[in-house]
């Protein structure tokens, strides 16, 4: 531990992050990625591991717990086996994350206090898969801890990683500098804050951070949020290729980034000449111009394994498609009359064109039918197969890079 990291120790100890209110949790469920049970089921094991396999999960740098929560929550509602190993070295964090597990009356979560680094030592075993969301950019050695994190991998198994990205964060080093003058970190944290609120009010309009409509951990965060955003001791940030190449280095493959639509170029790029171009770059490079074009990207969300994992199998008629957080009937209902689904990205709207059996198909995608069942109800409402097949492949390739159609994981092994 440096001086800095013994600073950052203090923070989380003053200001548990995210700010959480135990009694929240009778109200909602905070879902997001990565670590979604979903999410891993379909890009961690490509829809291939069973349901009734236990699994066991590493949450890295756990704080207050909102990852946790969210999937000891899923597996408990979906009755799967296994548990959720809350890992942080931060007392306060995990009193709130205890109360919180404590309101919703989950059983599946262990509590275990220590930092990710010392993993080889603290005898936790393995992990089918492992959440590290919002810690390597705060670490000395973000390469150490991912490789800390590679190292407790079960074979087979993988990570969910969110990382700080440095575009769409435009504005917040800038006053990170401003703040080292004013508040110093010799101060106690609540004058610290006190100066950062006085500051905010009186930054003016042309500070990058006011222009910056997709990062507001400083408005609505709290006092956490605000510290963490803008007091924050070490907060670094990884751009496409500076994230691929740490993650390559850890021994692991990149699986996605989430949303993968996000960081196709040609979902913003409609000239031929440059698609032309576009079309010479490989993956990773591809990805990277998405970054760069954008601009509003405040943070990288990965899906990697250690070992090669198969693809979900999308021709096989027995594998289930569900989609995430949506209702298939009202989805179904909502394409506008020219067929183009519009969503918005942090202030980037996006047409995704949907196919002309999208509003017959997706009220029939409830997480229970089959692809096979699926079609053969259509096939008894005078529904061509080639053209439930065309059309149902169009509706992957619409939904599934919006990480919204997914396959569910089989309930038994399947072969393949």
């Amino acid at each position: 531990m440096d001086a800095t990291d013994a600073r950052l120790a203090s923070q989380y100890e003053a200001y548990p992050y995210p700010q959480r209110d135990p009694r929240d949790e009778a109200k909602r469920l905070i879902v997001g990625s990565p670590s979604h049970l979903r999410e891993i089921d379909h890009w961690i094991f490509g829809a291939r591991r069973p349901a009734s396999a236990p699994l066991r999960a590493l949450m890295a740098g756990g704080g207050s717990g909102d990852g946790t929560m969210m999937l000891a929550q899923q597996m408990a509602w979906a009755g799967r086996p296994g548990e959720v190993v809350w890992l942080d070295r931060s007392a306060a964090a995990r009193q709130v994350a205890e109360a919180r597990a404590a309101q919703r009356g989950l059983s599946n979560i262990r509590f275990e206090s220590g930092s990710l680094l010392d993993l080889p030592k603290l005898g936790l075993g393995q992990f089918d898969y492992i959440d590290c969301c919002g810690v390597l950019h705060h670490l000395p050695d973000p390469a150490a801890g991912l490789a800390a994190l590679a190292g407790a991998l079960a074979p087979g198994g993988g990570i969910g990683l969110m990382v700080y990205a440095p575009h769409g964060r435009t504005g917040v080093y800038m006053l990170q500098d401003a703040l080292r003058l004013l508040a110093p970190d010799s101060e106690a944290p609540p004058a610290r804050v006190e100066i950062a609120r006085r500051l905010w009010k009186q930054a003016p309009e042309t500070a990058w951070l006011r222009r910056n409509a997709w990062i507001t951990d400083h408005l609505d965060g709290g006092d956490a949020g605000l510290y963490d955003l803008l007091l924050n001791p070490r907060d670094v940030s990884f751009t496409v290729p500076q994230l691929a190449a740490l993650i390559e280095g850890a021994g692991l493959r990149l699986r996605c980034f989430v949303e993968p639509l996000r960081y196709d170029p040609d979902r913003y790029l409609n000239d031929p000449k440059l698609r032309a171009r576009t079309a010479g770059l490989d993956p990773l490079a591809r990805a990277a111009l998405a970054e760069a074009i954008c601009g509003n990207m405040g943070i990288h969300i990965a899906y990697c394994t250690r070992d090669p994992a198969p693809l979900p199998d999308w021709s096989d008629d027995n594998a289930i498609p569900l989609l995430r957080e949506l209702d298939g009937a009202a989805l179904g209902k909502g394409i506008p009359a020219d067929g183009v689904l519009r969503v918005s990205y942090d202030g980037l709207r996006l047409g995704v064109p949907m196919p002309r059996l999208a509003s017959a198909i997706l009220p029939l995608v409830d997480g229970t039918r089959s692809i096979g069942a699926i079609g053969a109800v259509l096939a008894g409402r005078g529904i061509r197969e080639d053209s439930f097949r065309r059309d149902f492949a169009l509706l992957r390739d619409a939904l599934e890079p919006l990480n919204r159609l997914l396959l569910a994981a089989p309930a038994t092994a399947r072969g393949g």
